[in-house]
C-alpha cells in the first residue's frame, strides 16, 4: 500500500527561505560583510513584496520568533544576575533617558508637521525602541558584549523591552479608548515583581540542583531538553504575566548562568539558535515594500538621516550623563540609531486603534528596515567613526579655547634638532620620554588628551596637544629634522595613518611603532615603519622574565635571554622546538599581585574612603596602586575613595582576591 503524499506549504517555505539565504549569506560572506544583512537581503527578494515566493509568511514569522528567544537566552547565559545588578543605573537611569529624549525629539517634529498630539506621542513611542535582537547579535559577532559601550547597548535594550509593555497599555487611552491605566499598570508591576522573585529563587535554589542531577546522567539529550524546557518555560511564564516572550528568555538564560553548567548549555543552544534567528531576519525583509521604497526614496533617505541623528544623539546624551567616557558615550550612540523589532509589534497595535495610517506605516516600514540594514555597518565601523570624531571635536575644541589653555599653545623651550618625536603620551609614551630625559636625549611629545598636555606641561615636560595624522601639527614639532620618532598610540586605524603621515614628511628618520597584535606587524613595516615591537610578544617577555625572576634565576641571565629573543626577531616564541631545563625551582617567598576593574556603576565601595572600607581587615587585601583615566595613584593615601572604572592594583593571596573580584564588579 502506498502512502498518499501529503503536501506541507510551510516545509516549501523554509526551503525557499534556506536555500536563498545559504546562496546570498555565501556570497557577502565572501566579500567579507556580515551574515545579518543576508538574511535581511533574502527576505526582501522571496517576500511578499519580492518574488512571492513564501506563502506562509505568518507561520514564518512564529518561527523567527523562538529566532529572538534563544537570542536573549544565550545573552542571559553569558552574563549573570551580579552582572546585570552593576548596571541597574544605566538600565533604568540610561534606558529611561534615552527612550525620553527620543520620544520627546521624535513626537515634537512630527508634531510641527501638523499631525495630532497623540499621533505624534505615539510615533515617539515607535522611534524610540531600537532592535535587541541585530544589536546583540552583531555586538557579540564583534565580540563586543562585554565592552562598556556594549553592556551599555544592553542596559537599554533590556529597559526598551520592559518599556515596551506599558507602552502597549498606554496605547488605547491614548487613542480616546476608555480603560483603567493605573489598575492595568498597577498590575503589571505587581507581575513583574513575582517574575522577578521567582528568577532569583531559580537562580540560586532549584536550577543549579537540577541542572547537576541531570548532569550526573551523562545524558547529552536530557541535558538539552531541560535547557531548552527552562527557556521556554520561563519565557512562556513572563508572557502570561504580560511582558514579552523576549524577557522572559533572557532571565531565564540568568537563571541557568548562576550555575557552573552554563557553558556547556550555551553550546548545546548555539546552533538552535542561529538557525531560527535567521528566520527572524528573513522575516524583517519580507515587510519591506519595495515599490513603495522606491516611489519614495527621497523622503525615505531625509527620515533616515533624522532617525540616524536624533537616536543616535539621545542614547548618546543619556550614557553622557552618566559619566562614562567620551569614546564609550559615541560608541554607544551609533550602536542604537535603528529602530528595533518591538516597533513593529507596537504598530500594529497604534494600526488597530487609528494611529497610524497605511502610509506612515510604509514610510516606519520602509524607515525602520534601511536603519536594521545599516546597524551591522555602522557597528562596525563605528570605532573608526569615533575616533575621527573626537579628533575633530578636540581639535575644535582646541582652537576655539586657546585663551583658555595658554600652556597648549606654545612648546617649551626644547632644541629641535636631530630630536625624538613621541606620538602619544600613555603609559609606553611617557615612560619612553622619561628614558629620554634621564639620557639628555632632546625630544617633544605629542598627545591628544588636553588634561594630559596640561598637566605635563607644568612639570616642564616638552608636549603639545595635537593629531599626529595632522601635517601642521608635525610641522609644529620639526619632524623633517628629526632622527626617531615613536608612534605608541593604541588605534590601529590612526596608527597606519600616522606612519604615511610621518612619512610624507621625512624618508630618512627612523620610525618605530608599537602595535598590540603580531599580525598587524607586516602592514604597518610595508606602510614605512623601520620596526613594529606587537605587545604580544613583549607581554611574553615580561611574563617569562617575571616568572624565572620567581623562579630566582639570576637578573644576569634573564637579561641575557631576553636580549637574545629580541635579536632573533621573537624566534623563540615563533619556533616548535625541545629546550633543555636548566634551573629548577627553589624555596622562595610568594607574593600575589593583581589588577582588578571596578565596572560597578553602584556598589558599597565606591566613593568612601579607603580607611572606612578596611580592606584588610575584611577582605586580606592591600591597595598597591590606582589607575584612574590615563594617571597612575601609586601614593594611596587613607582618604582615597574607589571610582567606577578604577583599576586597582592589589596585593593578598589567590583566594582573597578572587572574593575581593566578585563584590566589586
Amino acid at each position: 500500500m502506498i502512502l498518499p503524499l501529503i503536501q506541507i506549504p510551510l516545509l516549501q517555505d523554509i526551503l525557499v527561505l534556506l536555500v536563498f539565504s545559504v546562496v546570498i549569506v555565501f556570497i557577502l560572506q565572501r566579500l567579507k560583510l556580515p551574515s545579518v544583512i543576508g538574511f535581511l537581503i533574502a527576505g526582501v527578494i522571496i517576500g511578499p513584496y519580492g518574488l512571492s515566493l513564501v506563502k506562509e509568511v505568518e507561520q514564518v514569522e512564529i518561527l523567527s520568533e523562538i529566532g529572538v528567544i534563544l537570542l536573549l537566552f544565550v545573552i542571559g547565559m553569558e552574563l549573570s544576575i551580579k552582572q546585570l545588578a552593576s548596571i541597574k543605573k544605566t538600565v533604568f537611569l540610561g534606558g529611561f533617558l534615552q527612550m525620553g529624549i527620543t520620544l520627546a525629539a521624535a513626537g515634537l517634529i512630527y508634531y510641527f508637521l501638523g499631525n495630532s498630539w497623540n499621533e505624534s506621542v505615539f510615533i515617539g513611542f515607535l522611534f524610540s525602541l531600537s532592535s535587541t535582537a541585530i544589536v546583540l547579535k552583531t555586538l557579540q559577532d564583534q565580540h563586543e558584549m562585554n565592552t562598556p559601550h556594549g553592556r551599555n547597548a544592553l542596559a537599554i535594550l533590556i529597559f526598551q523591552d520592559i518599556i515596551v509593555v506599558p507602552m502597549m497599555l498606554i496605547t488605547p487611552l491614548i487613542a480616546g479608548e476608555s480603560g483603567d491605566l493605573t489598575t492595568s499598570i498597577l498590575s503589571l508591576l505587581l507581575k513583574t515583581g513575582v517574575v522577578i522573585v521567582l528568577t532569583v529563587l531559580l537562580a540560586r535554589y532549584v536550577v543549579p540542583e537540577l541542572m547537576h542531577a541531570v548532569a550526573k546522567t551523562n545524558s547529552k539529550e536530557l541535558f538539552l531538553l531541560l535547557t531548552v524546557t527552562i527557556c521556554f518555560a520561563v519565557a512562556f511564564i513572563t508572557s502570561e504575566a504580560g511582558l514579552s516572550l523576549a524577557l522572559g528568555a533572557f532571565m531565564a538564560g540568568l537563571i541557568i548562568s548562576e550555575s557552573e553548567y552554563s557553558y556547556q548549555a550555551t553550546s548545546v543552544i548555539l546552533p538552535f539558535r542561529e538557525l531560527f534567528i535567521s528566520f527572524f531576519f528573513v522575516s524583517i525583509g519580507m515587510l519591506l515594500d519595495l515599490t513603495f521604497f522606491f516611489d519614495n526614496i527621497p523622503t525615505i533617505l531625509l527620515l533616515l538621516l533624522a532617525v540616524f541623528v536624533i537616536k543616535s544623539l539621545a542614547a548618546s546624551i543619556a550614557v553622557a550623563l552618566l559619566k562614562y567616557p567620551k569614546k564609550t558615550v559615541i560608541l554607544t550612540g551609533l550602536s542604537l540609531f535603528q529602530v528595533g523589532e518591538f516597533a513593529f509589534i507596537l504598530s500594529k497595535v497604534g494600526i488597530q486603534y487609528d494611529l497610524l495610517d497605511a502610509e506612515t506605516n510604509q514610510y516606519f516600514l520602509s524607515v525602520s528596515i534601511v536603519s536594521m540594514l545599516l546597524t551591522p555597518f555602522v557597528i562596525i565601523f563605528s570605532e573608526n567613526m569615533a575616533n575621527k570624531f573626537i579628533g575633530v571635536s578636540q581639535k575644535l575644541g582646541y582652537l576655539n579655547n586657546k585663551s583658555q589653555h595658554p600652556e597648549l599653545e606654545e612648546l617649551p623651550g626644547t632644541e629641535l634638532n636631530n630630536h625624538l618625536v613621541i606620538i602619544g603620551y600613555g603609559i609606553n609614551g611617557s615612560n619612553l620620554a622619561k628614558a629620554a630625559a634621564d639620557s639628555n636625549i632632546p625630544y617633544v611629545a605629542i598627545e591628544m588628551n588636553a588634561e594630559t598636555v596640561k598637566r605635563e606641561r607644568k612639570k616642564g615636560v616638552p608636549i603639545i596637544f595635537g593629531d599626529a595624522t595632522q601635517d601642521h601639527i608635525l610641522e609644529k614639532v620639526h619632524l623633517s629634522d628629526a632622527r626617531v620618532a615613536v608612534i605608541a598610540i593604541s588605534d590601529n586605524v590612526g596608527t597606519k595613518i600616522a606612519i604615511k603621515n610621518v612619512r610624507s614628511h621625512s624618508e630618512s628618520l627612523y620610525l618605530v611603532v608599537r602595535t598590540r597584535y603580531v599580525k598587524e606587524t607586516s602592514e604597518l613595516i610595508a606602510l614605512g615603519a623601520d620596526i613594529v615591537i606587537p605587545e604580544e610578544f613583549e607581554t611574553s617577555v615580561q611574563i617569562f622574565s617575571r616568572v624565572l625572576q620567581n623562579f630566582l634565576i639570576p637578573e644576569d641571565d634573564i637579561e641575557h635571554i631576553v636580549e637574545k629573543v629580541r635579536a632573533d626577531n621573537y624566534q623563540l616564541f615563533k619556533d616548535d622546538q625541545k629546550r633543555a631545563t636548566t634551573y629548577k625551582a627553589k624555596n622562595h617567598p610568594e607574593f600575589h599581585i593583581t589588577c582588578l576593574k571596578i565596572t560597578s556603576d553602584s556598589n558599597k565601595f565606591l566613593g568612601k574612603p579607603l580607611k572606612d572600607l578596611k580592606l584588610r581587615a575584611n577582605y586580606g587585601i592591600n591597595i598597591l596602586g590606582i589607575m584612574r583615566k590615563d594617571d597612575i595613584l601609586d601614593a594611596i593615601r587613607p582618604e582615597e575613595t574607589l571610582k567606577q572604572h578604577d583599576i586597582v592594583y592589589i596585593q593578598g593571596n589567590p583566594h582573597d582576591v578572587e572574593l575581593f573580584h566578585k563584590v566589586i564588579k
